[in-house]
């Protein structure tokens, strides 16, 4: 919102959504698309990890992103490296937002929040996950999955054939 309603400059609301997306699960989706209502940008944030080797490659993954959001326009998807809060200050937003599937989700975003307000003043919004996907994690996906289970509805259809093509070879 612009903080001068009188003036005829308009500074985009723009918010971050970030993850690994490894792989995007339809939870992430009802996240991403809720924030498209709310904000006239959001970047989807898909997080560069060295310590973490992931079912998919970062292109792999921002592809797929790409693919299940074509239809939301104002939704973008990039790869960041380093700390979160300095992607959101050299993209001009001001705001990550983060589901929270249980209570225990809480007590580590809220340090995290915390620690990346006083950074760089960028606030973390809070979204309670829809109970259809609170027990999501693309953990849990890729385990059952692997596994032979029916994960088809909890993640989109075109990520579910790369995932039964991947770990059911």
């Amino acid at each position: 919102m612009d903080p001068n309603p009188g003036s005829l400059a308009t500074t985009p609301r723009r918010v971050v959504c970030p993850g690994s997306f490894d792989p995007v699960t339809n939870g992430h989706l009802d996240v991403i698309r809720r924030m498209s209502l709310l904000f006239d940008e959001v970047i989807v944030a898909v997080g560069k990890n060295a310590g973490k080797n992931g079912l998919f490659d970062y292109g792999e993954r921002t592809q797929m992103i790409r693919g299940v959001t074509a239809h939301l326009p104002n939704v973008s998807v990039e790869v960041f490296e380093g700390l979160l809060v300095d992607f959101c200050v050299e993209r001009g937003a001001k705001a990550i937002v983060k589901g929270l599937r249980a209570v225990g989700d809480f007590d580590y975003e809220l340090q995290m929040s915390q620690m990346n307000h006083r950074l760089a003043n960028v606030e973390t919004l809070f979204v309670p996950t829809n109970p259809l996907y609170s027990f999501l994690s693309s953990s849990l996906i890729k385990e059952v999955c692997a596994l032979g289970g029916d994960v088809s509805g909890l993640v989109p259809e075109p990520v579910l054939d790369r995932l039964v093509e991947r770990l059911r070879k």
